[in-house]
């Protein structure tokens, strides 16, 4: 039995996150110290451009980029860097944002829910099939989804990259979850002009995130984000992505952790999780279970073990969602997948026991 919590008192179902790092369901768990640090800053106070200007310094020593800044989160950032792109520091044209006739190159082939963020700095997409040939029509940047990089017919950044530095247009890569291996921070970093990851991946915060890049422009989403719009001479664009000082300095605390954290122990630990869901889900009667690993593009592959596939069990996403506790897992085909990155061992039973009677139920038809 769990205790009065604050879900209790709102009327909110507690959830039994078996689907992974979600934003419909809250992020992830902030680390211990990524707790720490958000409670020292918000017990003290800093003048955010300094904070800002400090935390960057070391998010890019940690990502083997020349510079660094805070934002709230990848989609954000992605705003602020196509932004950035267009105004290129001037603070007249940061203010006029997002009215502009600026355009953005895609990759067809790169069809992604976030080229939307590219619309709100005012900029509209163009898609092409032959990018090298349409950098001459004067694109104020390319963006370039990085778990699409390498999809079939599309130049992978390592291509791309240097045609876009040769016609002097910024490329910009939606790097949300490439933060594992350890090795993507830098490579994402050093590729792109500006590449932009999202802080819950790593156990940072869910509003938070960082662009990681060449100075130049990372100065450039400096001069039009949110500090010094009521003191300084532009009303800049940026003023909408605000962020707090334990934001902040949680989004590098939980950055500097991650760097040095024990990933073999972390992946064995979702692995046996997995496990344990398994020995019991083959309990149930006619049941048949695979080990896999789910990706954070959402692919069920042969890998590191962090899920478990029910074979049968995708009628059963609705039922076990509107139970309470909420038990969430995601459908894939005929199966259900639960994921273990989320989940906690004392959570394995009521799993387990929704699963069971949802399960007996389907059987009784």
């Amino acid at each position: 039995m769990h205790p009065m919590s604050v879900y209790d008192a709102l009327g909110v179902r507690r959830v039994v996150n078996a689907c992974g790092i979600y934003t419909d369901l809250g992020g992830s768990v902030l680390g211990a110290e990524a707790w720490a640090a958000a409670t020292e800053a918000n017990a003290t106070w800093a003048a955010m451009d300094d904070l800002l200007d400090a935390t960057g310094a070391r998010i890019a020593s940690l990502c083997g980029a020349e510079a660094a800044r805070v934002v709230p989160g990848a989609s954000a950032g992605i705003a602020l860097s196509i932004a950035a792109c267009i105004a290129r520091g001037d603070g007249e044209i940061a203010e006029r944002l997002p009215h502009t006739d600026a355009m953005v190159l895609m990759q067809r082939g790169h069809e992604s829910k976030y080229a939307r963020c590219v619309a709100l700095a005012g900029a509209r997409v163009r898609w092409v099939d032959d990018i090298a040939s349409s950098l001459e029509a004067g694109p104020a940047a390319i963006l370039h989804p990085a778990h699409l990089d390498g999809a079939a017919g599309t130049l992978g950044v390592e291509q791309l990259g240097p045609l876009a530095r040769a016609a002097g247009v910024p490329l910009v890569v939606d790097a949300a979850f490439q933060s594992f291996p350890l090795s993507e921070l830098a490579r994402w970093s050093t590729a792109a002009d500006m590449a932009c990851f999202s802080a819950k991946y790593f156990w940072g915060p869910s509003a938070a995130g960082f662009v990681a890049g060449r100075a130049g422009l990372v100065g450039d989403v400096a001069q039009l984000d949110f500090t010094g719009y009521e003191s300084g001479r532009w009303r800049t664009f940026g003023r909408a992505f605000k962020l707090d000082r334990a934001t902040v300095v949680a989004t590098l605390a939980a950055l500097e952790a991650w760097t040095v954290l024990d990933h073999d122990a972390r992946l064995a630990g979702y692995a046996e999780l997995a496990d344990a869901l398994a020995t019991r889900f083959s309990a149930l009667p006619g049941a048949r279970v695979e080990l896999k690993q789910f990706t954070l593009d959402e692919e069920l592959v042969d890998g590191p073990v962090n899920a478990v596939l029910v074979h049968g069990a995708a009628a059963l996403e609705a039922t076990l969602a509107s139970g309470d506790p909420s038990i969430r897992a995601l459908a894939d085909d005929d199966g259900l997948v639960f994921c273990t990155e989320a989940l906690a061992s004392r959570e394995l039973d009521e799993i387990v026991e929704a699963l069971a009677d949802a399960w007996q139920r389907l059987a009784d038809g």
